[in-house]
This record gives C-alpha cells, sequence and structure tokens, in this order.
C-alpha cells in the first residue's frame, strides 16, 4: 500500500470529528501538543459543533471532513473522537482527489470505517490515540504516536500472554474495531484478510456478542487464509445474568482453533491508556514466542 508523506514541522494538521459530537475543550490538550511539536493544528467546523449526539448533521460532518480532504495544505487529518456516525458520512465522501495526493488519516474506534475504505483504495493510514484521548494517555503512547506521525517508525514489543498462539506471521497490517469491521461485512468497505496481519480490538461489549461478530467474520472468510492475528484491548466486556460461559481470550482461541496462524493478545492497542499506533496498510513481521510478542515493519 501507499504511504502518504510523513508530516514535518511547520506542516498543517486537521481535526475534525465524524462522529460523536465534542468541545473544544476536549482537545486542549492535543493541539497544545501539535504546537509544541511544530505543528499548525486546523480546527474544523465540527468541532463544537451538536446535532443530537452527532458532531453536526451528516452533511455537515461530511463538508467539514471533505475540506480538509480536499485542501492540499492539509498534511493529515485527525479525527477528533469515535463514538457513531463516520459510517452515516462516508458515501457522502468524494475520495478522488485524496486519492491522487494522499495524506494520513488517523484515528481508531469508529474510524475504522475510513481505515477500512482508505485500504481498498491501497493507501495506509494511522490507527492511533484521538484528540479526546490525550488528557489519559500515556507517555509512551504519545510518543508512539509522535515519532509515527513524523516517520521515525519503531519496532513494537509487547508482553507475552499464556493465551498466545506462538509463531511468526508476515503481510499487511489491517483491521481495527471489531464492531465496525462485523458492520462493514458484506459492504464495499469491507477488507481483504488474505495474506494479512488482522488487528482488533473492542469496548463495552457483551461476551456473546464478541462471539456473534467473530462468527460472522469466519462466515465471511477472515480467517481462512489469515497470516497472523493480533488482539488489542477488548475493554469493559460484559457478561448477561446467564452466563455465556467463556472469556474473550477463549472465545477468540476457540474460533480460530481449525486455523494455525499465530494470536497474540494483550497487545498495546484499542480502548486502553497505551494505545500505540500503527501503520494499517504497512507490511510488518508478527513474532510471537513464549517470551514475548514482536512487530516489526519490513522497510520498502
Amino acid at each position: 500500500m501507499f504511504k502518504p508523506d510523513f508530516v514535518k514541522k511547520g506542516d498543517k494538521i486537521a481535526i475534525v470529528s465524524t462522529a460523536r459530537k465534542i468541545d473544544i475543550k476536549e482537545i486542549r490538550e492535543a493541539v497544545r501538543l501539535l504546537k509544541e511539536w511544530g505543528l499548525a493544528p486546523v480546527i474544523g467546523s465540527t468541532i463544537g459543533s451538536e446535532n443530537h449526539q452527532f458532531a453536526g448533521t451528516d452533511q455537515e460532518r461530511a463538508v467539514d471532513f471533505q475540506k480538509m480532504l480536499d485542501d492540499p495544505d492539509i498534511k493529515a487529518i485527525w479525527c477528533a473522537r469515535g463514538g457513531y456516525g463516520t459510517i452515516r458520512i462516508i458515501d457522502l465522501i468524494d475520495f478522488s482527489t485524496f486519492n491522487k495526493f494522499p495524506k494520513w488519516i488517523i484515528g481508531y474506534s469508529d474510524i475504522t470505517v475510513f481505515h477500512s475504505h482508505v485500504h481498498n483504495l491501497d493507501i495506509c493510514t494511522l490507527h492511533a490515540p484521538m484528540p479526546i484521548d490525550f488528557h489519559k494517555s500515556t507517555l509512551e503512547a504519545i510518543l508512539s504516536f509522535k515519532n509515527t506521525l513524523f516517520g521515525n517508525i519503531n519496532d513494537f514489543e509487547a508482553a507475552s500472554s499464556k493465551k498466545n498462539r506462538l509463531g511468526t506471521a508476515r503481510g499487511q497490517l489491517v483491521g481495527g474495531n471489531l464492531s465496525i469491521l462485523y458492520s462493514l461485512c458484506g459492504s464495499d468497505a469491507a477488507i481483504n484478510t488474505s495474506g494479512k496481519i488482522l488487528c482488533i480490538e473492542d469496548l463495552d461489549e457483551y461476551l456473546y456478542h464478541v462471539d456473534r461478530m467473530l462468527y460472522n467474520l469466519k462466515r465471511n472468510g477472515y480467517f481462512d487464509h489469515l497470516s497472523g492475528l493480533i488482539v488489542g484491548g477488548m475493554t469493559k466486556m460484559h457478561d448477561n445474568a446467564i452466563p455465556f460461559g467463556k472469556k474473550v481470550k477463549r472465545i477468540i482461541l476457540d474460533i480460530v482453533e481449525e486455523y494455525d496462524f499465530p494470536v497474540a493478545f494483550k497487545f498495546p492497542m484499542g480502548h486502553i491508556e497505551d494505545n500505540y499506533t500503527l501503520i494499517l496498510g504497512a507490511e510488518a513481521i508478527l513474532e510471537v514466542d513464549e517470551d514475548q510478542t514482536t512487530l516489526q515493519y519490513i522497510k520498502s
């Protein structure tokens, strides 16, 4: 996949919200850091805008994103937060100029809609913390974001998990939020996982529904030719009054039992404070051994 140019000091970085509403005060720390790094934040009209749960109407959110997408002076678009709403505007966006002059689209959670859609244009994106997160993100997560944004790419090392399935995988990194990947099945934005390393994370889901979503991915062939599986934060999972009977790790391992690709749990990505930045679409090598998990980008 094509990697957009990494940013340099003086570049303009747009901050918009394509989903849930957000107040300007909730992005102050992120704005401060961008300025400290020598970048010029450009605040979109959706920041502070409100239409029920959303950061403006669908049309307003689409227009704001489109403006930043087409502006040649904007070098990256950083989505301020997730929630829900990006799926409502994806078909209103014209990616023709972006396809000729790509730039980084940054975020996670609901922004998985953009990741998946843009990957089908053969362009990389950044799965990264968003401005709403920066008051609680770890220093390591913030540095991971800064380094990646400026092109100072670091390999990853993560603690091992007893449930890990050992092995080595090579392929493009794809994925994001499990609920969004599930919702995109059958659409133009559904991802191709063949020969790739799939990353998943989620928040605030019931265990039975995690099981349902993973079975749907399985029935859609997502695991048939997968190279490797990375599982990030599966945060604040819920159970019913009558217990489902399995925790998240066991659900995942049972569903992928028939395949032989490595599985890495406890990876620092997702709805967690230690949410490291991943270049989705980039080629990488995943090594899962008894002592640790490593993810190394392949230089191109």
